[in-house]
C-alpha cells in the first residue's frame, strides 16, 4: 500500500492574502488537482497525461497535512474526492516542511509515502509511480533536478524510517528540508533519468500569482489542445 501526501501546511506567504491550496486554478482548487492527478480523475494535461486522466491511481489513500485553521477550507476542495482521505494537522504549525513530512508519515497506513506538495499542479503521477519502485526495500527515492536540486517534496519515502528521521532533526532544531535526508538509505534520481521519464514541469511551483496565471494559460494550452481534431 502506498500513501499520498500531500503539504499544504504553509503560508503561502509569496502567494498574496489567500491560501493557495485552495486557490482555484482553472475553477479546481489547486490542492484539489494535485489529489485528482494522484488519483487519475485531473484534465489531460502533461506531464502524465494519460494517468493523470482516466488512469488508476498511483496511491490508495491521500493524507493531507495543514494547520488547524486550513482544515474546513480543504475539506470541502476535497469533497466528494475518491480515494480514502486522513488529516495530518499540525499540532504546532510553522515548524516548516520537515514537521509537516513527519507528521504525514506518522498518520500513513502505507509502508510508503509519496509526498507532493500542493503547489505543484503539474505532478506527473506515472513518475511518482516509478519513484515508488525506485525506493522498494530502502528509505527514499529522491529526484535531483538538474543534478543540482533534491526534490524533497515530490519523492517517495518509507514512512516509518523518515517520520524518524524528521523527528530527529526537529529534536536537534534543523527545520531544513534537506536536514533528515543524511539518515536515510536511500536513492538519488539524477536529472538524465527524471528526462527520461517525464519533464521537468512535474516540479513546477506556484508560489506567486504571476506563476498561478502562467499555470492557467499552460493548462488552457493543453487542453485545447487535447481538444483539437
Amino acid at each position: 500500500m502506498t500513501t499520498g501526501a500531500i503539504l499544504a501546511g504553509g503560508r503561502s506567504t509569496r502567494f498574496g492574502d489567500r491560501d493557495k491550496a485552495v486557490a482555484p486554478l482553472a475553477g479546481v482548487p489547486m490542492v484539489r488537482r494535485v489529489a485528482d492527478r494522484l488519483a487519475g480523475d485531473d484534465d489531460p494535461v502533461p506531464p502524465g497525461a494519460d494517468r493523470a486522466a482516466g488512469g488508476d491511481p498511483v496511491v490508495d489513500e491521500l493524507v493531507i497535512n495543514c494547520r488547524p485553521d486550513q482544515r474546513d477550507a480543504l475539506g470541502g476542495a476535497l469533497d466528494g474526492f475518491g480515494l480514502p482521505v486522513r488529516w495530518a494537522v499540525d499540532d504546532e504549525p510553522d515548524l516548516g516542511p520537515v514537521a509537516g513530512i513527519r507528521n504525514a508519515c506518522r498518520v500513513a497506513a502505507g509502508e510508503y509515502v509519496a509526498v507532493v506538495a500542493c503547489d505543484m499542479p503539474f505532478v506527473d503521477p506515472s513518475f511518482l509511480g516509478t519513484l515508488r519502485g525506485d525506493a522498494a526495500g530502502l528509505e527514499a527515492a529522491i529526484p535531483r533536478l538538474d543534478d543540482r536540486w533534491l526534490q524533497t517534496t515530490q519523492a517517495v519515502y518509507h514512512a516509518e524510517a523518515m517520520a524518524t528521521a524528521c523527528e530527529r532533526a526537529l529534536a536537534r532544531g534543523d527545520r531544513k528540508v534537506l536536514a533528515p535526508i543524511d539518515d536515510l538509505d536511500r536513492v538519488v534520481v539524477g536529472d538524465a533519468e527524471i528526462r527520461e521519464r517525464t519533464t521537468s514541469r512535474t516540479f513546477t511551483n506556484v508560489n506567486t500569482q504571476a506563476e498561478l496565471a502562467e499555470a492557467e494559460t499552460v493548462l488552457a494550452a493543453a487542453l485545447d489542445g487535447a481538444g483539437a481534431p
